[in-house]
């Protein structure tokens, strides 16, 4: 009894001090808190240098990667550029051919780097969609709807770009000829949505597909970490604060179905992942992770994504955003508020009148022209050039944001990879340490046991 009980009840060895050295703890506290600390406002300097370090690194080893498992690809590559550029150069009959290439290829590399800085960074990216995609929908639509018809674009790719703008927008209705389409009969839908869908397809499908290319680096990041034994920063974090204490509001809200993704995520298939890349949520970039973490197959991940994000969930914003403008929407809240307001007594007589006002409002707004840039009104061209003033500022501002977060994430990781490996160093210094007081220790005992 006493044997088992002093089993039970051993007093601590030295191997537990050494695995919980409170000065270990402490510098591990240090380093943590050294890194949330390091940001562009309160260390502009060591958090650059840092980016530039661990940019240098990320290059070298890219590039020794590069040399060794893809010659063949980068020597094919640079073949390529090289005939582009010579056909580019030398005129000729091809001329016009390589420079429509050219156009596809600027239009398509375009959307769909907008949609790849819509989703990367975890939740921290461009909301390219309200920015670019959500507005130029909308302007398409406005237009069609105004012009009576949909061919309004001279080639596909005559979308707004980096530096221009669409030439249908500021161009005036006669331009385009007589309208093709007029207002169904009972219905307050000018054009169907079937021929306005297919004019802006493509730009959203493409920036779908850069939705869901955006995806990837946490899934390989989460899937390295996985195969090394470790977890990567954001499900150490995940794990801290799931065993924090529970909150109130939206981002405890958020954090409850997060962690409900968690304990069901080894159960991920197809499906799932299908489901959630289909739906508008902020929690894909979690389920990412886990999928990488979990071991998902790449291309089950791939396909799974690439269906939800390029082509349901991009087909749900793109019809939601031409049926608001195309009155389909207004057309059903319509209807239920007649319905709704029909029962109550007393509205039969102001509810038509409201109506009546409503449609005036909307057929007024539709039927504004675009102003045109050569305007003579200077009214006009103040108004527009401080509009556009605004727009473009409040791009950039978020243009400068995200690079601050990319700057400052990366000297964060750089830091910890640093800081992990000062903090094996002490270690191993402390568990020497330990084992040089076991050996000393045991040899005292020894040495007054055999006198």
């Amino acid at each position: 009894m006493g044997k088992r009980k002093s089993r039970l009840y051993r007093k601590p060895s030295m191997r537990d001090a050494g695995d919980e050295d409170p000065l270990i703890s402490d510098l591990h506290s240090k380093q943590r808190s050294d890194r949330e600390n390091l940001t562009l406002t309160t260390h502009p300097v060591r958090t650059l240098s840092l980016f530039t370090l661990a940019t240098v690194e990320y290059l070298k080893g890219w590039s020794l990667y590069i040399l060794r498992h893809l010659g063949l690809f980068v020597f094919l590559a640079v073949l390529v550029v090289a005939c582009g550029a010579a056909l580019f150069v030398v005129d000729g009959p091809h001329e016009k051919h390589v420079k429509e290439v050219l156009r596809y290829a600027s239009f398509s590399l375009w959307w769909i780097a907008l949609g790849v800085a819509s989703s990367i960074g975890l939740g921290s990216g461009l909301h390219t969609f309200v920015l670019y995609l959500g507005p130029h929908i909308a302007f398409f639509t406005i237009k069609a709807l105004q012009c009576g018809r949909v061919d309004l674009k001279t080639a596909p790719y005559d979308t707004i770009q980096l530096k221009t703008a669409p030439s249908w927008l500021e161009k005036d209705c006669s331009d385009f000829g007589p309208p093709l389409f007029a207002s169904l009969p009972g219905s307050l839908v000018k054009i169907p949505l079937s021929k306005i869908l297919p004019h802006v397809q493509l730009e959203a499908v493409l920036w779908g597909l850069g939705t869901a290319l955006g995806e990837l680096p946490p899934y390989f990041i989460s899937r390295a970490a996985s195969l090394s034994g470790s977890k990567i920063e954001g499900m150490e974090e995940f794990d801290m604060s799931s065993s924090s204490k529970e909150g109130s509001g939206l981002s405890a809200k958020l954090d409850q179905a997060k962690r409900w993704l968690f304990s069901h995520s080894q159960r991920l298939n197809f499906g799932t992942i299908l489901i959630l890349a289909s739906v508008p949520n902020p929690l894909f970039d979690l389920a990412g992770i886990m999928c990488g973490q979990f071991g998902i197959p790449f291309w089950e991940f791939f396909f799974a994504t690439l269906i939800g994000k390029a082509i349901i969930k991009t087909h749900i914003q793109t019809v939601f955003i031409i049926m608001l403008i195309n009155n389909q929407l207004l057309e059903l809240v319509e209807k239920r508020l007649i319905w709704v307001f029909g029962h109550i007594p007393g509205m039969d007589n102001v509810l038509p009148e409201m109506m009546a006002k409503l449609h005036s409002v909307k057929e007024k707004y539709l039927s504004t022209p675009v102003p045109s840039p050569v305007s003579p009104a200077p009214k006009g061209k103040q108004w527009k050039f401080s509009l556009s003033m605004v727009w473009n500022t409040i791009v950039w501002l978020m243009l400068v944001h995200f690079f601050a977060k990319i700057v400052t994430s990366t000297a964060q990781n750089y830091l910890k990879k640093q800081q992990e490996l000062e903090l094996k160093k002490k270690k191993l210094s402390s568990a020497k340490n330990n084992a040089s007081f076991k050996a000393n220790g045991s040899f005292k005992v020894n040495g007054t046991s055999s006198t």
